[in-house]
């Protein structure tokens, strides 16, 4: 279920697996074209419906929104296996509000804040901590809706433009951390939690971290956490929050993401996804020796302690090409051209495009996920950029400092 560069990689690595024998993407894009018969259908009920009548095993959902609204609750009241969250389990996005309480009420660590739907409220609130301040959408915002304000007036902008929509929001102010930013992705049957190797988005849309906030411009894979800090995400984290939702009666079936901040203080999370990130799952899922099938199976049947995860051995980078005018408007019906010789060490996932006729188009803001592989982070980046510099894209967006921080921090 989905339609961006996260499933076109959901897809692929699906494809890969001797358990399958069809492949379906609703609504998919011309890339999953390739791959699997793409099913015209957004809607959650009638998806659920589709899938019950034509005998699904399987429901992989890739992005938010038809989670929050009930998706893999409908799947499952109509006999369908899902390897996603249900409803409630899915508040921990679809409610930043919510996902803080639930931190706060587990001892997860995470940075001070307060919660307002009022707008004069939260404005006295912002006049008393001054910045710089965090403000962010409470509900789902496609990764769009933090503001990291440095002057107090931007933070106040932010609070009226979430707070005085015509639907009344819920604003989340948060103390400004510092520190690099990753994230760790894992996999959970409500029972047993497992890490996936850790990642690092790039989320402004130009070098040097500097320009909007986008849903990703790009993504390296792994991350070197050293593993007592991987223990402490498990000890700290994961697992408090699976143990919480399952005494609060939330049984959470599918894909935890931790956004974490390293700060000199420790590690704190800034948020929690219930799906795979995207651009990160473009980077992780190449690097993923196991299954995919199989351990999305795992954890429907909560069997997810039997399965043990391998990894290739090596580092992937991912960077997005997005249209001109991304991320405010951008363009559609650009003509773009991919090269006709596929490689295994270089990797095209599609995102915004769409065909018409013979010809390949942009359809969205983020419209392509250029992958590398390599031994190392540098062979991977380098191999990324060579797949980029083969795009025909004219006025493509992309960022050219992809995993830089990075490599300049590694011995």
């Amino acid at each position: 279920m989905g339609s961006g560069g996260r499933e076109h990689a959901l897809v692929w690595k699906a494809a890969q697996s001797p358990l399958v024998s069809k492949l379906y993407a609703a609504p998919g894009n011309p890339g999953m074209a390739e791959l699997a018969e793409l099913v015209p259908i957004t809607e959650v009920r009638e998806l659920a419906d589709w899938a019950a009548r034509n005998s699904i095993d399987l429901v992989i959902v890739g992005p938010e929104a038809p989670l929050v609204e009930g998706l893999a609750d409908r799947l499952e009241e109509r006999g369908v296996r899902v390897f996603g969250p249900r409803q409630k389990a899915a508040m921990i996005e679809g409610s930043k509000a919510f996902a803080k309480g639930l931190m706060e009420r587990y001892g997860i660590p995470t940075a001070s804040y307060r919660t307002f739907s009022d707008p004069i409220e939260a404005l006295e609130y912002l006049e008393q901590v001054g910045a710089p301040i965090v403000v962010k959408d409470s509900g789902l915002a496609a990764g769009k809706g933090v503001t990291v304000a440095s002057e107090l007036h931007q933070a106040k902008q932010a609070v009226i433009n979430i707070l005085s929509g015509p639907e009344p929001g819920e604003v989340v102010i948060e103390e400004f951390l510092t520190g690099p930013e990753v994230t760790v992705l894992a996999v959970t049957d409500g029972q047993t939690i497992v890490p996936l190797l850790p990642s690092q988005d790039h989320k402004r849309l130009r070098d040097g971290d500097r320009g909007e906030m986008t849903g990703g411009m790009g993504a390296v894979c792994p991350y070197p956490l050293p593993p007592e800090t991987l223990r402490e995400v498990q000890q700290r984290v994961l697992e408090p929050l699976i143990a919480g939702l399952r005494s609060e009666g939330v049984i959470y079936k599918g894909v935890v993401y931790a956004g974490l901040m390293l700060t000199p203080g420790g590690i704190r999370v800034l948020e929690f996804n219930a799906r795979f990130g995207d651009p990160e799952a473009q980077a992780i899922l190449p690097l993923l020796e196991t299954d995919l099938i199989e351990l999305a199976l795992a954890v429907t049947e909560g069997r997810l302690r039997e399965l043990e995860l391998r990894w290739r051995e090596g580092a992937s980078a991912c960077v997005v090409l997005a249209a001109p005018g991304y991320p405010e408007d951008p363009r559609r019906g650009i003509p773009l051209k991919l090269p006709p010789q596929a490689s295994d060490q270089v990797l095209y996932f599609h995102a915004g495009t769409r065909r018409v006729g013979d010809q390949l188009q942009s359809n969205g803001g983020r419209v392509l996920n250029v992958v590398g592989l390599g031994a190392n982070l540098r062979q991977a980046l380098e191999r990324a950029y060579q797949g980029v510099a083969a795009v025909d894209f004219p006025q493509a967006q992309f960022r050219r400092d992809i995993g830089q921080k990075l490599l300049q921090s590694l011995p």
